[in-house]
Order: structure tokens, then C-alpha cells, then sequence
């Protein structure tokens, strides 16, 4: 019996018994004014009724993708030009063959191993390198870590959804069947054919702008047609325009010598929009062919394009795959749309709705007046390249395009698909390093005096491998300090530090190397990922070091427990892998595994063929099963949940340490603040290279930042909230030399 304003609402007992079979989230409406309560079913189903819904939509949404019953392949006018586009765009051999390919053969991202250790896109181009550099490179995703944890796209396909529109719904509380009236595209990635169904939409008339600027601009000529392009675009949205196709294709518009960076165009024009307040109605269409990985896509999209015309990747496919096209093409477009859906995912977005205009990402190496002036509210933690230095990265590239396709070759430049064409590419060298390419911290050189030093205990050998990556290599950010020398009274210029030795100098004694040793700790590799012999031999090694190796979490045979192949790191995963009372108990410390470098916002994979009678034994589960680690930790929604964890691994075993792994990126301080509020009495930062695990091209290189930016930001975010002395500091990622560990150290 419920009181109300127009008496006593009665309810029949027989229908509130009823009410004992509505599940969670259902809805139940207590109807006072007609004295009867609504249920679910028939609540919704009222309102699902009330207009005839389905009719407007069949009748008014304008579809552009799902026209034809397979993509049609994607060609580049003229017979000769597909190569020398291709250079255009600065495309190398590496692209088409380690990037295209697979993802034209398999339908699927390509997939590396063992970390990223190119340079960063801020520092390439050094030492007479050849590889184009792109604007989308100096951004890198970002990803969730315990609060609003990543979703699962597996698990979770039903919520997962790329559909897009253009069009503006206007009132949503006046329902009328102009509402519909929506170009609906069911993904974001368009062909050339649903490029020219996109222009010829007499509802919704198209505005194509060129990206390339005519004759040969002097400069500063990029600022003024950036300028020019917003202002074309807001003029085409007075006089009518719904669609705004910002193209770089030649023949589209004037035959210039320099094409405006695709990302800087919708850039500019979606900040023009939106000033002017046209922005919802409009949709932002790019047509162009530096286009070519995932990234590309999602840094395109979470800037505000609508939708993506790769024509030259798709064109590109279609020549790899001579033979079946049509499945090339098609294979491409669902390997883009599976990665934009996992770069959704790793933020807990399910929508590209939601992700479209969002900005979720940070900087690396662009300065604060493009980051204002383009890319505002987006984290740009070091500073660097403004819009000058970019036109003058432009000009050099074009003319170092046009040495490129003449008939003379550099001898370090490979020649592309089709053979014998005039035209050459240069070979690349983003993802391996190659004679001609980008600088890698590992070199042929670096590796063999490495291994020939640790083989015959030769410390010449390793001290030329050390002096070799800390004078020459300019890779990375820590690349890019120097030392202070002789600061205060005390003079350590002349301090030789030797390894082994230990040197009295002044107030202070340098630790030996069994001392120093000792501060160091194995990286996470999964019994599986390495072999039995493998895992064990490096936890035995750390042992007599007085050291602790870390298990991964793969879990570890509990035959070695206890004995001097026990790895003193048990890692607690999201997929819980091996964890039981005796693992926990065996642990000096226990890590809990929020994210890792290789795949940030991602969860492990480890393949069927890999399960073998023992990995299925220590995981608990089936031999020849695949095994996934989901994205999120099943039971940390919160930094509660967190805590709560640390709680129960504390309870079962007391006498160790707590450790939280988390991976460097804008915001990691406080995470890493959280956590110390925890009672976690470690926190580890991990740098966005990664180390061996196996995970996507565009995750290893694009997602996260470099462990020296997530490593001061945690450090001084501590300090700052009177937490540092409560928790120990580790970071790992791509570390070479003793002076990494210095640079670490300070």
C-alpha cells in the first residue's frame, strides 16, 4: 500500500508476487493517477510504440556503406603513379610489407615482439636518414588504469559498436521523423566508391577542399593555409554545405608542390566549426593517402574527422593482392576497424561516438603554441616542435621526395612492388632496424659486443657497448640530458666510477657491485611466453645475485618453490593465471599487474599451440586452449577495490611487499598517489617501449609515454601529497646502460 497525493494506492497481492521475477535494471512504474503499476515489458514496449520509430528510420536514414555487396578496390589514376604517390607520401618498403600486408593477407593488426626501441617521432630523421616523419606519430593514445578500467571487445562485442552519422538530430524532446533524417555510415573507414556516394547526396551537399598548396609557397606558408582552409570551410557552411571532404589528391583542385598534414587540416577546420557554432551539423570527411595505420584513424578521429578515405592504403592493398583484390580491400578495412574498436576499448569507450572529437591523447616533442593553437587540452609534458619547425620538416621532405623518384636511386633505397617500376622507397626502419633507416637502441654492432661481453666476462667489451648507446645514440628523451659537473663545493667531474671497485672520494663511498646488484629486479615473462629452462635459468641467476626474478603471470611450478629456482616475484594478473595460496606464500614480493609497457589498456594472449600439458597444469586450464588476460581486473572498478586487493594479498602473505605496476602516461602521479593511499609499499612505472611481450604494432609504439616522463611525474605528484616516503619507486622499460639507471636514479 502506497500513500499518495490522490489517496491509497492499492496493489493486488498476486501482483506484487509477481514482481519477485524482475531481474537487476528492469524498470517498475507506479501509475498514481490511473492506481496501477507498469512492468517492464509493457513500459517499454509502450514507449517503443508510442511513434512509428522503425518507419522513420527506414525511410529517412540515407545509408553510404552496406551499397554493395563487397568492397570495391581502390585504383590511382595513370598506370605509373601508385609508386610515385606512394613517395609522396612518404611510404617506405617497411609500410607495405610489415603493416599492409598482413593487413591485407589476414584481416588483422600486425603483431610485434620485444618492445620498441626506435627513436621517438620528435627525434627521427637524424644521422642521413631517409624515413618520412608523421604528424601522427608525436601523439600517443591514452588508456585506462584502475578508475573507469578498459573493457574487454571480446567479452564485450554487444556494447562495441563504429557506427557513425552525419546530420544534426536537433530538439531531442520534439520527436518528429526529420529527426532520422541522418546519413548513416556503419563504419568509418569509406572506399572510393562510398566517397563519390558521400559527394552526390543531394540532402546533404559536399564541399571538397584540396590539402595542397599551389606553386611553390614561400614561407611561413603553413599558418596562412591553415588559415585559408577554416575560413574556405566556415564559408562553405554558410552558403549550405553539410560535408566538408578535405582532400590531398591531385587531381582534386590545384596541382601544388605542398600538401597541408591531414591531421593539422581537421584540426584547424573542426576548431572553426565549432567557434562558429556549425560544428553538429556538419560532418568532416578526409580523403587522403598518408593515411594508412590504425593510429592514423583513431588520432584522425579523436580530433574530430567523421569519417576516413585511406585511397592510397587501399589502393596500395589492392596491389599487394593483385590476384583477389576485392578481398584485400576487404581484409583492410575490417583490420582498421578492429583496432579502432580495441584503441576504444582501452579508454572503457564503446562507441565511436563517444571517442569521435575526445582528444584522448598526449604529446611527445610539440611545443605549447600548436598544442593552443590545434590540439588544446591535450598534455604535451616536454615541449618541442612548433608550426615553423614542421613547414621546414615539410620542405625538406618534398625535396627530399623529389631526389627519391628520380631514376638515379640511393643505394640504400629499395625498390617496390611492381618491380622494375622507375620509382623507389626508401626501406624504412620504424619497426627493425635497416641500413638506411631510423636509429634503434639495438644495432648489430651493440648486440655482438653485448653478447661477447657477457660470454667471456670481457668489461672492455661491455664498456664499448655502454659508450657506444650513451655518446652516440639520440633515440630517446634521456638521450637528451646532460649531466651536471662540479656543482656546489664538491667537485665529482673526476670521480671514475668502475664497476666492482669501491672508490673513497670526499663525504661519500661509492657501492660496490654486489651492493649495487642488489637493487635490481627481473622483468615479468610468463612460463609460456619463455620456456621451463628458460624462466628457470633467469630466476636461479637472480637468486645468487641476491636479487628477485618475477614470475609474469603465468603462473610457476610449485616444485620450485622454496628452492633457488623460485621466482622471489609472484605477479598477479588480470586473468589470475596459477594463483593459489601456496604461489602467494612463496612470494617475497607480490605485483599487481594493471598494465604493461608492450600493450597498455590491453590484456595478454598466449596461443593455443602454446598450452601445453604443463603451462595447462600451472594456469589451470585446458591444454591447446588459447588463454586471455582481459583488459581490466575483474574486481578493481575503483581505488577501493585496489585496496582492497592489496588487503588480501597482505592476509596471505604477511612478510611480503605489495607492488602495483602501472604504465607511464599524463595523470600516472595520481594513480600512483592512490595507490600509496592504498598501503601498496611499491609503485611500478613502466615506460610505453615495453620489453618482450608480444602485442600490436600500433600498441607498442603509439600507447603510453616514455618511462622518464611517468617516472618525475609520479616522483614529484608523491612529494607533493607528503606520500613519497611510504612507497619504494621501480621503472622499467628499454634500459641499456648503467647511465639509464643513473638518469632513473636522480
Amino acid at each position: 500500500v502506497l500513500a499518495s497525493e490522490t489517496g491509497v494506492l492499492d496493489i493486488p497481492a498476486e501482483q506484487v508476487a509477481r514482481h519477485g521475477r524482475l531481474r537487476p535494471g528492469s524498470i517498475l512504474w507506479l501509475d498514481l493517477s490511473k492506481h496501477r503499476l507498469m512492468e517492464d515489458a509493457e513500459l517499454k514496449t509502450f514507449y517503443a510504440r508510442r511513434r512509428p520509430y522503425r518507419r522513420w528510420i527506414n525511410e529517412n536514414h540515407i545509408p553510404v556503406t552496406g551499397l554493395f555487396s563487397e568492397i570495391v578496390p581502390s585504383k590511382v589514376a595513370g598506370e605509373d603513379s601508385l609508386a610515385a604517390e606512394q613517395a609522396r607520401f612518404g611510404y617506405s618498403l617497411e609500410d607495405i610489407e610489415l603493416v599492409l600486408r598482413p593487413m591485407a593477407e589476414t584481416g588483422h593488426e600486425p603483431v610485434g615482439a620485444m618492445g620498441n626501441d626506435a627513436a621517438l617521432a620528435c627525434l627521427r630523421g637524424g644521422k642521413g636518414s631517409c624515413s618520412s616523419i608523421k604528424l601522427f606519430d608525436f601523439f600517443h593514445q591514452l588508456f585506462a588504469q584502475v578508475t573507469n578500467p578498459p573493457i574487454d571487445p571480446i567479452r564485450e562485442e554487444l556494447v562495441m559498436s563504429i557506427m557513425t552519422y552525419i546530420g544534426n538530430r536537433g530538439n531531442i524532446l520534439a520527436e518528429t521523423p526529420e529527426h532520422a533524417r541522418l546519413v548513416k555510415m556503419t563504419r568509418p573507414v569509406l572506399t572510393d566508391d562510398e566517397m563519390k556516394r558521400i559527394r552526390n547526396i543531394p540532402e546533404f551537399p559536399a564541399k571538397t577542399l584540396p590539402l595542397c598548396v599551389a606553386a611553390t609557397p614561400s614561407p611561413p606558408w603553413l599558418k596562412a593555409a591553415l588559415d585559408k582552409l577554416a575560413s574556405a570551410a566556415l564559408a562553405a557552411v554558410n552558403e549550405g554545405a553539410k560535408i566538408i571532404v578535405l582532400s590531398d589528391r591531385k587531381e582534386v583542385g590545384v596541382q601544388g608542390s605542398r600538401t597541408i598534414p591531414s591531421l593539422l587540416a581537421v584540426a584547424a577546420v573542426n576548431k572553426a566549426l565549432v567557434d562558429a557554432g556549425e560544428r553538429p551539423s556538419v560532418g568532416i570527411v578526409v580523403e587522403s593517402g598518408e593515411v594508412r595505420e590504425v593510429h592514423h584513424f583513431a588520432v584522425l578521429l579523436g580530433f574530430g574527422a567523421t569519417a576516413v578515405n585511406p585511397w592510397l592504403a587501399l589502393a596500395t592493398v589492392s596491389e599487394i593482392e593483385r590476384g583477389d583484390t576485392v578481398r584485400a580491400a576487404a581484409n583492410y578495412v575490417s583490420a582498421v576497424c578492429k583496432g579502432l574498436m580495441k584503441i576504444m576499448s582501452k579508454m572503457g569507450i564503446s562507441t565511436l561516438r563517444s571517442y569521435r572529437s575526445a582528444r584522448i591523447f598526449e604529446a611527445v616533442g610539440l611545443g605549447p603554441k600548436i598544442m593552443h593553437a590545434y590540439f588544446d587540452g591535450v598534455a604535451s609534458p616536454v615541449g618541442g616542435l612548433e608550426l615553423e619547425d614542421i613547414e621546414k620538416v615539410l620542405d625538406t621532405e618534398t625535396r627530399r621526395q623529389g631526389v627519391s623518384t628520380s631514376s638515379e636511386s640511393p643505394a640504400n633505397h629499395i625498390t617496390t612492388t611492381p618491380p622494375n617500376h622507375p620509382t623507389t622507397l626508401p626501406p624504412g626502419g620504424e619497426y627493425r632496424l635497416r641500413k638506411g633507416g631510423e636509429e634503434h637502441l639495438w644495432s648489430p654492432q651493440r648486440i655482438v659486443d653485448f653478447r661477447e661481453a657477457v660470454r667471456n666476462d670481457d668489461y672492455a667489451r661491455f664498456r664499448r657497448y655502454t659508450d657506444d648507446i650513451d655518446r652516440n645514440s639520440r633515440v630517446t628523451l634521456r638521450s637528451q640530458l646532460e649531466f651536471k659537473v662540479g656543482v656546489g663545493e664538491r667537485n665529482d667531474s673526476a670521480l671514475e666510477l668502475q664497476l666492482g671497485t669501491r672508490t673513497s672520494h670526499g663525504n661519500g663511498d661509492v657501492e660496490n657491485a654486489d651492493s649495487i646488484v642488489k637493487h635490481f629486479v627481473g622483468g615479468a615473462m610468463s612460463l609460456g611466453s619463455l620456456s621451463p629452462e628458460a624462466h628457470e635459468t633467469i630466476a636461479i641467476a637472480l637468486n645468487g645475485l641476491g636479487t628477485m626474478s618475477n614470475s609474469g603471470e603465468g603462473g610457476e611450478d610449485p616444485e620450485r618453490f622454496g628452492t633457488e629456482r623460485n621466482s622471489a616475484i609472484k605477479q598477479v594478473a588480470s586473468g589470475r593465471f596459477g594463483v593459489t595460496i601456496e604461489y602467494l606464500r612463496s612470494a617475497k614480493d607480490l605485483q599487481i599487474k594493471l598494465a604493461q609497457g608492450a600493450k597498455p589498456g590491453e590484456g595478454g594472449q598466449l596461443p593455443a599451440h602454446k598450452v601445453d600439458e604443463l603451462v595447462a597444469r600451472l594456469r589451470h586450464a585446458k591444454p591447446g586452449t588459447t588463454l586471455i588476460s582481459p583488459p581490466p581486473h575483474h574486481d578493481i572498478y575503483s581505488i577501493e577495490d585496489l585496496a582492497q586487493l592489496i588487503y588480501d594479498l597482505k592476509c596471505a602473505n604477511p612478510d611480503a611487499r605489495v607492488s602495483v605496476k602501472l604504465v607511464s602516461e599524463a595523470g600516472v602521479g595520481t594513480i600512483a598517489a592512490g595507490v600509496a593511499k592504498a598501503h601498496a609499499d611499491v609503485v611500478a612505472i613502466s615506460g610505453f617501449d615495453g620489453g618482450t611481450g608480444a602485442a600490436p604494432l600500433t600498441s607498442m609504439k603509439h600507447a603510453g609515454l616514455p618511462w622518464e616522463v611517468g617516472l618525475a611525474e609520479a616522483h614529484q605528484t608523491l612529494i607533493k601529497n607528503n606520500l613519497r616516503h611510504r612507497v619504494k619507486l621501480q621503472v622499467d622499460g628499454q634500459l641499456r646502460t648503467g647511465r639509464d639507471i643513473v638518469v632513473a636514479a636522480l
